[in-house]
């Protein structure tokens, strides 16, 4: 099958350190390479591939001081995609759905892994308007708000199986990664290791937008708590692999809808369990007692530190490799690649067949 999967732009394919969705489609590209189809990637040029590449910008625009306005790149990405279509059988978006319009007039079958929190205010309306173009939900709890939409399928992510390294033996820190952010609240990351008494790990970039943030509520509870807190920045390729598989626990106290938490299966992977805060994806991706535990406040996960020898780590790989797996991920996809496909030629023959008649 020819396949194109459009990236968005903000990070390089794979990212060096934060970029779920990056991170996502640098998996999926390359299990579906595996599995013997041709696939074409739009992404950043420093993006790293065993697809064709089709860079549209130099570097990832997060990592550019040039850049200002990242939508002006992402309508090039779209333009580059339409004047090459005819030459895939199905297109696999992964950007904001600014492309909606140009979708409609595609010559071939396409689809859209909606990655973000989808908020009906202001997704309801174009989900109705474009209420044709095909969806997939990364779980079901993102889709819940607007359930009535296009959905094709709910397919969780996945990683590929040596990506993360497996430690039976961990270190005794705890740890936060991913993004400084008000939704991730690494402040209860921080209170949650102080009472818990335990070293606390944070690996998290800020991006510009949230520098205040942190500046101003973070950073002073980093330096009031310095003698429990490392705070290492971003962290990327093998260092944050390495944090991972040593963490005696991931912290995960997150206080919106998260729509998946790819951190999660990443230190699944480790046999790293994860305590997190029953919130959006994540009762469909912890299996509670068995690859952390699942709690609602502050002390159930000063509570569950000090159960965490109840967690058998071997069962967290287990978990993984039975369920998180990339493979498994672009095997889903490919069901609904094909479904599509088949509706798509239906379509065309019923299109052909008016054309004979009239």
């Amino acid at each position: 099958m020819r396949i194109a999967q459009v990236a968005p732009l903000y990070e390089s394919v794979p990212p060096y350190g934060y970029g779920a969705t990056e991170r996502v489609v640098h998996y999926l590209t390359e299990a579906l390479v595996a599995l013997g189809h041709h696939v074409t990637l739009f992404a950043s040029a420093d993006s790293t591939t065993s697809a064709e590449l089709v860079p549209i910008c130099d570097r990832g625009l997060w990592r550019d001081a040039g850049v200002w306005d990242t939508l002006t790149h992402h309508v090039r990405e779209v333009e580059a995609v339409l004047q090459r279509a005819g030459r895939f059988d199905i297109v696999h978006f992964h950007i904001d759905p600014l492309y909606f319009p140009c979708a409609r007039r595609l010559p071939c079958a396409h689809v859209t892994t909606m990655h973000g929190r989808l908020l009906p205010a202001d997704h309801g309306p174009l989900l109705r308007e474009f209420s044709d173009a095909p969806l997939v939900s990364i779980s079901d709890s993102q889709r819940a708000p607007i359930p009535w939409a296009n959905w094709q399928a709910t397919i969780h992510h996945g990683l590929p199986a040596q990506a993360f390294s497996f430690n039976e033996e961990a270190d005794d820190y705890l740890l936060f990664i991913g993004r400084m952010m008000p939704e991730k609240r690494p402040d209860l990351a921080i209170e949650i290791a102080r009472r818990a008494g335990r070293r606390l790990k944070m690996a998290a970039k800020v991006h510009p937008g949230e520098k205040a943030y942190f500046d101003e509520q973070i950073l002073p509870v980093i330096e009031a708590n310095r003698e429990a807190v490392d705070y290492l920045g971003e962290v990327g390729g093998a260092e944050r692999v390495a944090l991972l598989s040593r963490a005696r626990a991931l912290l995960f106290p997150i206080e919106w809808p998260e729509p998946f938490g790819m951190v999660m299966i990443e230190a699944m992977a480790c046999g790293t369990p994860t305590i997190a805060f029953r919130r959006g994806a994540v009762p469909e991706v912890l299996a509670d007692g068995v690859t952390g535990y699942m709690v609602d406040d502050i002390e159930a996960a000063v509570e569950a530190v000090a159960r965490l020898d109840a967690i058998d780590r071997r069962q967290c790989r287990s978990a993984f490799e039975g369920r998180f797996t990339s493979e498994r991920m672009a095997r889903d996809y490919m069901a609904v690649y094909e479904a599509l496909l088949a509706r798509h030629g239906m379509r065309d023959e019923r299109v052909r067949d008016l054309s004979r008649r009239a």
